[in-house]
């Protein structure tokens, strides 16, 4: 019924258990942190979904395993480049991926837009979005610079950039 404290106690209660479940899978911080913050954005998407026969657990670890395979998917697909010929070797070989000047241009103008969207958002989705993607700190560390649990950061954060994607889809 979209009860935000009710999500945030499931986040809490079954974090552990996803999150220990994806590190055992992927020996990889990083990736399960990613994997299990996606998989609480999914599963709170779709929380109509959940048929109550089954354990919410395991609804989450099924969530999370489809995460772990799409991001491994993403993963293997980026590595392949396909050369048909010696010149098209050749061309990659050479080819300068310096920006150029029009690029730099569409960059700023795409982050005064990007900015504009966040400035929409609430001063405490604000903090959080320049705080980890600006600063580029820790989920721990935001954590400590806020003096707030580490989940809350974690929601506050996925909550943030959901609300974003919503501003930026609206004015597109």
């Amino acid at each position: 019924m979209g009860d935000q404290v009710a999500f945030t106690f499931l986040l809490d209660f079954f974090w552990n258990e996803v999150y220990g479940f994806m590190l055992k899978r992927t020996e990889n911080e990083t990736d399960t942190e990613d994997i299990a913050i996606e998989t609480f954005a999914k599963a709170f998407d779709k929380i109509a979904t959940y048929n109550p026969e089954f354990g919410f657990n395991t609804w989450l670890i099924a969530i999370a395993k489809n995460v772990h395979i799409d991001m491994l998917r993403k993963k293997k697909s980026s590595l392949f480049v396909d050369f048909n010929d010696e010149e098209d070797r050749q061309a990659y070989d050479v080819a300068d991926t310096t920006p150029t000047v029009e690029d730099e241009i569409i960059k700023e103008q795409n982050l005064a837009r990007l900015l504009l969207f966040i400035k929409e958002l609430k001063p405490a989705y604000q903090e959080v979005i320049q705080l980890r993607y600006f600063q580029e700190m820790s989920y721990q560390e935001i954590a400590d610079e806020l003096e707030e649990p580490l989940n809350n950061v974690k929601i506050k954060l996925l909550r943030a950039k959901k609300l974003l994607a919503e501003i930026i889809q609206q004015k597109r």
